[in-house]
Parts: structure tokens; C-alpha cells; sequence
């Protein structure tokens, strides 16, 4: 008999994930110029509270651009090397969820032209523990559903041969922004951004071993 147990739990992760993208004639140019806007960035998410431990580095990607053009004596079309695209993407994680506008906000006004996720989710610690407290709710379901399903055959449970547990959450609705919208942020109102419950589920595979009333 598989027994489930579920529960929702306020979020107590924020994690911010956005860059900058930048394409210049040389590589390194575009990577200057990307490291210099990326400090500034950085600057400034700091300054409303972000600590450099909650900074890592998502992605940095330096990549050739070329145009495609049609030669006017083949017709045959090319391709013509025209710059180079530096993208460095940073994640923000940090348990004070009541910063996500000021992250956001903050980062597009530097320069971040990229603002890829928002997301609201738990601690590692903090799923571990709801988890935990509900695996004994999941194997007393399992057991109640056995016990209304020996009813009509006149037998019960006697022991337990085996018990399977396992446990997952749903990651809940997140605000997300993409690509050349975080841009427009620059100019607009203070981004609102709201968190909404996790939930987090149990379940338990119990063999129970049955003999006659």
C-alpha cells in the first residue's frame, strides 16, 4: 500500500539569476567592457544588501558573431565575422526574500541587460526537515488505507515486511523575466515580484503482513 502525506511551507530561498551581454569588434573589448558593467552591477546589488558569499558566477560565455551575406558574383551566401559576444549571467541566492524588486531593480539600472529567473524555493536544510515530519504522516496513511481495504475480507494487519520511502517537492509559480524585457524595466516602475507557497509531498510504500481476525 503507498501512503502520501503534503503540506505547504513559505519559501526561504530567493534566487536571482541575470548578466549582461555585450558585442564589441574584439574579444577584448567585449570582455573589457562586459567586466567593467558587471562590477557596476555587482556594485549596486550590494549596496541594497547582497553579500558577496550570495554571488557566484551562473554562466560566462565569449562567442564569435557573424553576418550572413550573398557574394554578387557566386550568389553563393557567406559568412563574415563582425565582433564578439561576452556574456557573463550571476545567480543571487540569499534567504532575505523581501529584496527581489530592490535585486532586480537595482541590477537593470547599473546596466544588467539580461534578467533571466526569479524564483522563490527551500533550503536544502528547510526541505530536509518538512520532509522528514512528513514521512510519518505518509506511512499512517498507507496503513489507515490497508486497514479500510482488510475490512470486507476480515483480516488485519499483523507486522510490516517492508517499507519504501521517498519524498519531492513542487517548485511553485515564479515571476520570470527574459531577455530584452529586463531592459525595459530601466525606464518602468519598481518591478513587482511576489513569492507563493512551496509544496512539499511524501510517500511511503509499506508491505504490511496480514492474517485472519
Amino acid at each position: 500500500m503507498t501512503g502520501t502525506a503534503t503540506t505547504s511551507v513559505d519559501p526561504d530561498l530567493l534566487n536571482v539569476q541575470f548578466g549582461i551581454e555585450v558585442q564589441k569588434e574584439t574579444a577584448k573589448e567585449a570582455f573589457d567592457s562586459n567586466s567593467q558593467q558587471m562590477n557596476a552591477v555587482v556594485d549596486a546589488i550590494k549596496s541594497v544588501g547582497i553579500t558577496e558569499d550570495e554571488i557566484s558566477t551562473a554562466q560566462l560565455t565569449i562567442y564569435p558573431v557573424y553576418e550572413s551575406y550573398q557574394d554578387k558574383v557566386t550568389g553563393v551566401y557567406k559568412q563574415k565575422l563582425i565582433g564578439y559576444s561576452v556574456s557573463n549571467i550571476i545567480r543571487v541566492e540569499t534567504k532575505n526574500l523581501s529584496l527581489a524588486s530592490d535585486i532586480i531593480d537595482s541590477a537593470v539600472q547599473a546596466g544588467a541587460n539580461r534578467v533571466d529567473t526569479v524564483y522563490f524555493t527551500l533550503t536544502p536544510q528547510r526541505q530536509m526537515q518538512v520532509s522528514d515530519d512528513l514521512l510519518a504522516d505518509a506511512i499512517r496513511n498507507a496503513e489507515s488505507k490497508a486497514e479500510k481495504a482488510l475490512v470486507p475480507l476480515n483480516y488485519q494487519i499483523i507486522g510490516v515486511k517492508h517499507v519504501s520511502l521517498s519524498e519531492f517537492g513542487y517548485p511553485p509559480p515564479m515571476p520570470y523575466y527574459k531577455g530584452g524585457y529586463a531592459m525595459d524595466m530601466a525606464e518602468s516602475a519598481r518591478a513587482p515580484v511576489f513569492s507563493s507557497e512551496q509544496d512539499v509531498s511524501a510517500s511511503a510504500s509499506v508491505v504490511f503482513i496480514i492474517g485472519s481476525k
